[in-house]
């Protein structure tokens, strides 16, 4: 095999990367990455409450991570994290503003996902999803 599949896999989400910046315009200087989209995709079927605990679960990943994206998230305004009852557990809720914010950046990768796969044939794109689940399971697996 003479391409770089790591390599591959990151010029494309370089370029993913690229053209939503280009396509959002940095009209209000705030882009969200796709984690954040399925965060407040996630909050937004949850009434826009969740708990952190939550997140890192759908989302399969570190809590350290889901903390610092959340952190980043808080800090431009689009939801706040709160203290419950037990203080181990933090609250995340969507701020009222940001469901419009990030309903227009969904837009933008609703287009940018169409211009992806135009000319890939539906089979094809099966079997590229049905490849990249496995790389995802064969890591996964190799971790533990």
């Amino acid at each position: 095999m003479d391409d770089n599949l790591l390599y591959e896999i990151k010029s494309l989400e370089r370029e993913i990367f690229r053209n939503f910046i280009k396509s959002s315009g940095f009209n209000d200087g705030k882009i969200p990455t796709p984690t954040q989209m399925l965060i407040v995709q996630h909050l937004l079927k949850n009434n826009g409450v969740t708990y952190q605990r939550d997140l890192e679960d759908v989302l399969n990943l570190r809590r350290a991570t889901v903390s610092g994206v959340l952190q980043t998230m808080e800090k431009n305004g689009i939801l706040e994290r709160t203290v419950s009852e037990d203080r181990r557990v933090k609250k995340v809720i969507l701020n009222k503003d940001a469901k419009k914010f990030f309903d227009n950046k969904k837009e933008i990768f609703e287009k940018l996902e169409k211009k992806m796969i135009l000319n890939v044939s539906e089979d094809d794109l099966k079997v590229f999803l049905k490849v990249l689940k496995q790389f995802k399971n064969n890591i996964e697996y190799n971790e533990k």
